[in-house]
């Protein structure tokens, strides 16, 4: 690239060549390097802010490899900044170009301020045929800025926890609204990742028995205009436009760069309590949703990022976007400099924030090669190979919005994935609508018809009855129907397919008895969930009856609706200390957390079978048990005498044997405990029922009946 001509003899050029890397804005005492990629654009500025607003521009003369690069004197930690990009303008070709707009640093390590809603923050208006032509409005005013930062956090002794997976219990939670309302975090500081690392927090999530927080997406996000113009807001934040800044509204200290240090401290704080913290990461798509989406960072640089649709007859290019996420768009993963970006935005996050994992939106979306799902793709394959992002934790979201992107059971190691099958089936059971206990058993045993068939463990399945989508446990033995009215699109979004169960009376009622089968019903939920092997993810508030009013989709809903109430007035004590107990068992024994699948033979000669099935008469399952369409009652017997894997130096491990009852019918059931060589005597450890206090001896011999609609779990002493 050709900087320009000299005037005279002696000049200084005002913005020094600089390098084309690292991308993003680099700081220095002498100097701030900005590198930006936009291969097809004919001129950049680069555009610094003061705090009255006022803009100075400084272009951008050199090109290297696609990027244009220059060091500018003088750009201090903090200031404001943009980018504008000149080009053609020829949509049809993927060239939308427009130095009116102020365009967000891709790589930019934090944004400051959000969107306003104006006609100016798209880069076309349409002529009298309805035809794209490009916007001659400045749409500064309106969007977030690019900060300056430097980093300079001191880490001290931190260390990564570094759970293995079958000691893993995730906890998915939002930094607004795990604090909103907590009384006992600083009310300044309440809605941030300053709130959110508060030993309130922390100490309820180590008490309660999880080891790791799933953050809903902290990338920073903008709402759609649809949502501004009804008066909401996308509160989840699936609606990611920096993939390397926290979002700046979640910061109590400010979004001038304060918003990386506070979330340094946060995740600090997780990781002294032995916590770990994983990120929802949103990259299949991006906030400037289809082709009559605003123009705010990525399109206005190399619109090549998003997958199209395929040549038109007749034209060269389509202009439309393919969209398999609901979204208006797809990013393009195979595009080498999108997958630069999502390879650099992960060892970003692991090496320089200290995340410890990422659970990937509609990973599916993220695979397509011509369109189609490949879990051979480039980016599965570089992560697999990259020397920091391969040994931590990956979550996959194993779906995008198409009806062939579905692929639970598919992904390849190191992946684990979202098992909704599990979901489905633990929900339809506990309602009384399962397919067949024996389809129950194999999700109370890690799903081995999904993962044990190509080498994978029992822990490639992250179980879970409820997410962030869809009713929560409370809702879910509350509605029968959604009630998404306030969401403003006349109850249409949000999934009609809940496998919900009101117990007779829809909505909340003052019938003590439906109150009370329902908290039974929610606390059956959260044991089975806990108990079953697998890694289990509990959604926040879950495990204290958080209600949701009936609303299966309140991403837009920043306020009560999403928010945890912490109050006791209402919530589900006893709910919470069922699922503080489960936890409890499965961290402290380690027959309830195998490193092998279960394999249905003893362990040692001589021995138990390491798993068994029980009917209710203390006989072992038979097949014609296994399709009896009237079964709702089963006992899993787990034996920890001993284990079947050994310990670190080659010990053998010795644990307690379990036997966990579940029953879903109307009715109680009676259970036998028959006679046998390896357990005379145990004791209640966990009971749904109220008829049975934990802590009651049991032995060999003896009958008990089980409530219906109860959990009980047995530990042999």
């Amino acid at each position: 690239m050709t900087p320009g001509l000299w005037r005279n003899l002696g000049d200084r050029a005002p913005v020094w060549p600089g390098r084309h890397y690292p991308l993003g804005a680099t700081w220095s005492p002498e100097s701030t390097n900005f590198a930006v990629h936009a291969p097809r654009a004919e001129a950049v500025w680069v555009c610094v802010f003061d705090d009255e607003g006022g803009e100075r521009r400084h272009q951008l003369t050199e090109q290297s490899l696609g990027i244009w690069h220059g060091a500018v004197p003088g750009i201090g930690v903090g200031t404001l900044y943009g980018y504008r990009v000149d080009g053609p303008w020829e949509p049809a070709a993927g060239l939308r170009f427009n130095v009116e707009k102020l365009l967000l640093d891709p790589f930019a390590r934090a944004v400051s301020g959000g969107l306003t809603l104006d006609p100016a923050i798209y880069g076309f208006t349409l002529d009298a045929d309805g035809v794209q032509q490009r916007s001659a409005a400045d749409s500064a005013p309106y969007v977030p800025r690019s900060v300056v930062v430097v980093d300079d956090f001191d880490w001290g002794d931190d260390a990564a926890p570094r759970h293995r997976w079958r000691e893993t219990v995730i906890y998915e939670a939002h930094v607004v609204g795990m604090t909103r309302l907590h009384d006992r975090v600083p009310r300044e500081l309440r809605g941030t990742y300053a709130g959110l690392g508060s030993p309130a927090v922390v100490d309820y999530l180590r008490d309660l028995g999880v080891t790791a927080i799933e953050l809903l997406p902290v990338h920073q996000h903008v709402p759609e205009p649809a949502l501004l113009q009804r008066g909401l807001t996308n509160y989840w934040g699936y609606n990611s436009l920096g993939y390397f800044a926290p979002h700046g509204a979640y910061a109590a200290a400010g979004d001038r760069g304060q918003q990386v240090t506070e979330f340094k401290e946060m995740v600090r704080s997780f990781h002294a309590a032995g916590l770990e913290v994983i990120l929802d990461v949103v990259y299949n798509h991006t906030a400037e949703a289809g082709p009559d989406g605003p123009t705010l960072s990525f399109r206005g640089f190399d619109d090549a990022v998003y997958t199209r649709v395929g040549p038109r007859p007749g034209a060269p290019t389509d202009d439309s976007y393919w969209d398999v996420t609901g979204c208006g768009n797809t990013v393009d993963a195979a595009y080498p400099f999108a997958l630069r970006m999502i390879l650099d935005s992960l060892r970003y996050w692991v090496t320089e924030m200290h995340v410890d994992g990422f659970r990937f939106d509609l990973l599916s979306a993220l695979t397509r090669v011509d369109h189609e799902v490949d879990m051979g793709c480039h980016l599965l394959t570089a992560i697999g190979q990259d020397p920091v992002l391969r040994h931590v934790k990956l979550i996959a979201e194993p779906w995008d919005a198409s009806m062939d992107g579905y692929a639970v059971g598919k992904c390849p190691p190191p992946w684990v994935e979202w098992n909704d099958q599990y979901r489905d089936e633990i929900r339809d059971f506990w309602r009384g609508r399962s397919s067949g206990i024996r389809t129950v058993a194999t999700r109370l045993a890690g799903s081995s018809d999904l993962y044990a068939d190509d080498g994978r463990s029992a822990y490639a399945s992250v179980n879970f009855v409820t997410a962030h989508d869809g009713f929560t446990v409370r809702d879910l033995v509350t509605y029968e129907r959604k009630r998404n009215e306030a969401n403003g699109e006349s109850n249409r979004d949000g999934t009609d397919n809940n496998r919900s169960w009101n117990h007779g009376v829809e909505g909340e009622t003052d019938d003590e008895e439906v109150r009370a089968l329902r908290r039974r019903q929610a606390a059956n939920l959260m044991a089975t969930l806990c108990l079953s092997t697998g890694v289990p993810m509990i959604t926040a508030g879950d495990e204290r009856g958080r209600t949701q009013g009936g609303n299966n989709n309140a991403y837009c809903h920043d306020d009560e609706t999403s928010w945890i109430d912490w109050r006791p007035d209402d919530a589900w004590l006893d709910v919470y200390e069922v699922t503080k107990t489960a936890l409890r068992l499965r961290r402290d024994h380690p027959a309830l957390r195998q490193r092998h699948w279960l394999a249905g033979r003893p362990a040692i000669h001589g021995g138990p079978k390491d798993l068994a099935w029980l009917h209710p008469s203390g006989r072992e399952m038979t097949s014609e048990d296994w399709h009896d369409p009237g079964m709702t009652a089963v006992g899993m017997f787990v034996s920890g005498a001993p284990l079947r894997s050994p310990g670190p130096r080659g010990e053998q491990q010795v644990d307690d044997s379990f036997m966990l009852w579940f029953n879903s019918g109307a009715e109680p059931v009676a259970l036998t405990f028959p006679e046998n060589d390896w357990v005379q005597r145990g004791e209640v450890a966990l009971t749904t029922d109220p008829d049975l206090e934990q802590g009651t001896p049991v032995k060999a011999g003896d009958a008990l009946t089980l409530g219906a609609r109860s959990v009980l779990v047995l530990r042999g002493t």
